[in-house]
């Protein structure tokens, strides 16, 4: 059985290694291809077909049929008399607006001590206890067959101090209208300077009710949004771990 099971595990660890091997091979090639260059910058494409995306689904009320007023020369929904610019439509931009400050402080102290004993004697047992002699030659003494005794004091202190502040805005595209009207919107941005990409991209949920007349939105009235900054290229390179070192980091036990 333990040799069944040694050779499970070096399997899997050269299973494990060939895989790393094969990933590490492909970003070295193509980090060797950069030489010189830089990373390039991704190609615009639809968002929706990319293996990774899947459609937002989320609790829906019941659809109602809207009203129709032939007329009227009020439309529903709209903040003026004259074509509303804001975006509506799947492929429709609008201006994402995000400008918060974030801060965290957590002071955390534990204490804890704590002492345990525990004696265990024989003083009566059925008068069999005179008999422990001849079965321990060395000896016992029945007042103090057994005594335990445990100590424990841990002291833990922590301490996290987190700030953060993002102002800027953004264009974003419409990728899906859910059943009840919100609108599903994606948008990244990429910026090439010195042979280091910076990356932004920015997803959620909006109400079209949301949208100012000038056709942006808050990020406060975005639901379920996802922003993520970062970067690629050499300083990126030079301030990532190897992978051997990651997988190492992961695997070992101490």
């Amino acid at each position: 059985m333990k040799k069944l099971t040694m050779n499970k595990t070096i399997k899997l660890a050269a299973a494990l290694a060939i895989s790393c091997n094969l990933v590490a091979c492909t970003d070295t090639i193509g980090r060797l291809s950069q030489v010189g260059n830089g990373p390039e910058l991704t190609k615009i494409t639809n968002p929706t077909v990319k293996p990774e995306y899947r459609p937002v689904s989320m609790p829906m009320p019941t659809p109602e049929i809207a009203e129709e007023n032939p007329n009227s020369l009020w439309r529903a929904g709209a903040r003026a008399f004259f074509k509303d610019h804001r975006a509506k439509e799947i492929g429709d931009i609008l201006t994402v607006s995000m400008d918060f400050t974030d801060s965290a402080t957590l002071d955390n102290t534990t204490t804890r001590q704590r002492a345990d004993t525990e004696d265990t004697d024989v003083t009566n047992l059925l008068g069999l206890e005179s008999e422990f002699t001849k079965v321990l030659p060395q000896g016992l003494t029945n007042s103090s067959v057994m005594s335990f005794g445990n100590a424990h004091d841990t002291k833990g202190t922590g301490n996290i101090t987190r700030k953060e502040a993002v102002a800027l805005s953004m264009a974003a595209v419409v990728t899906q209208i859910l059943p009840n009207g919100n609108l599903v919107i994606i948008g990244r941005q990429e910026m090439l300077v010195n042979k280091e990409i910076r990356e932004l991209m920015v997803s959620g949920v909006v109400r079209p009710g949301d949208i100012e007349s000038d056709n942006t939105i808050a990020h406060t009235s975005i639901a379920e949004m996802r922003v993520a900054y970062g970067g690629r290229g050499t300083l990126s390179e030079l301030q990532r771990p190897r992978w051997g070192t990651q997988i190492w980091d992961i695997v070992f036990p101490f």
